[in-house]
């Protein structure tokens, strides 16, 4: 399948989302409570989902929406909600239920958005091997391949990250988290036969509470 220019800027408009895990990082950092970064993605989110439902229910709403965002929806988001919405309710969550680790936070969104962004662009342009519905195994493989870069290449330059870890995270940990982030973001997570939750929002959250575990299993 070709890559179409919509995706790309689909993923560009994704990549924004990097504010969010930077914010919730940086707050305490600058002595500003927690809590600020989880009311604004709250201001953020409720805004979000208010656009998500007037669309749906007011023809001008819906069509101003579709003038500006029309050509980054995927088929299925014509009809339901965006996942740029879900996005930043996994923010909002992060952001509260690991208000303590605040790198946790910043790690798992930070892996979750270019993950999922590179996932796309390499499985809608060389991908070849399907291996569930539109997802390929080329994209799932550099998914997993980002978030390990991403730990040892990138976060290591992130003042204060990682010294939990002394500066390097254990590889156990780090392979972990990553494959966590490339099976969840591949499989449905199925509730129900007709439910089946967002991966946008659960993904980031199954692998904050995985990495935390982690954290707290391992003794280095």
């Amino acid at each position: 399948m070709a890559l179409r220019r919509e995706e790309i800027a689909r993923k560009l408009l994704h990549l924004f989302a990097l504010v969010m895990p930077v914010c919730i990082y940086y707050f305490p950092k600058w002595n500003i409570p927690w809590y600020v970064a989880s009311i604004a993605l709250a201001v953020v989110f409720v805004g979000s989902v208010i656009v998500e439902t007037l669309r749906f229910r007011v023809p001008f709403i819906q069509k101003m929406f579709f003038t500006f965002f029309g050509s980054m929806l995927r088929e299925e988001e014509t009809h339901k909600v965006t996942g740029s919405t879900w996005v930043i309710g996994a923010a909002l969550i992060c952001s509260i239920i690991f208000r303590n680790y605040s790198h946790i936070s910043f790690m798992v969104l930070t892996l979750f958005i270019l993950g999922d962004a590179i996932a796309a662009v390499v499985g809608l342009s060389i991908g070849r091997i399907k291996i569930l519905g539109k997802k390929s195994l080329e994209g799932s493989l550099a998914c997993f391949l980002l978030c390990m870069i991403l730990f040892f290449a990138a976060f290591p330059f992130v003042p204060g990250l990682l010294d939990v870890w002394n500066g390097r995270v254990p590889f156990i940990l780090a392979f972990v988290t990553s494959l966590t982030i490339t099976v969840f973001e591949l499989i449905p997570l199925r509730v129900t036969r007709k439910y089946t939750i967002n991966d946008n929002i659960a993904v980031p959250v199954i692998a904050g509470c995985v990495l935390l575990w982690l954290s707290k299993a391992i003794t280095f």
